[in-house]
């Protein structure tokens, strides 16, 4: 199965997951969490949104690099990508986080 998620426990008992492709590469950053279950929750709105093409809010920081925030159906930010230095390298990605998005495979 490509990619997997990389379930993070912070020292201040918050919690915190990655998407990462088959090679290890970040995809998907989440906002931290409170709870694990809450964690967990945003780890399956992944698996659910990302092969939906309109869940992907494209954006350009302020020094001209490209990221992606995905979405759930209730318009919330579930994760952001990367920076990267070009709108195609953005697309790869994005196309990537659909790809590996959908797995169940969670590493603690």
């Amino acid at each position: 199965m490509p990619g997997g998620f990389d379930f993070t426990t912070h020292d201040n008992g918050t919690f915190a997951f990655s998407l990462k492709s088959e090679e290890g590469a970040s995809l998907l950053r989440s906002e931290t969490y409170e709870s694990k279950a809450a964690a967990e929750n945003g780890i399956a709105s992944v698996q659910k949104n990302s092969p939906l093409d309109e869940r992907y809010e494209l954006k350009e920081s302020s020094d001209g690099r490209f990221f992606f925030n995905l979405k759930a159906g209730n318009h919330q930010v579930i994760g952001t990508s990367s920076l990267y230095k070009t709108a195609e390298d953005r697309a790869v990605a994005i196309e990537l986080t659909k790809a590996c998005g959908s797995t169940e495979v969670v590493k603690a």
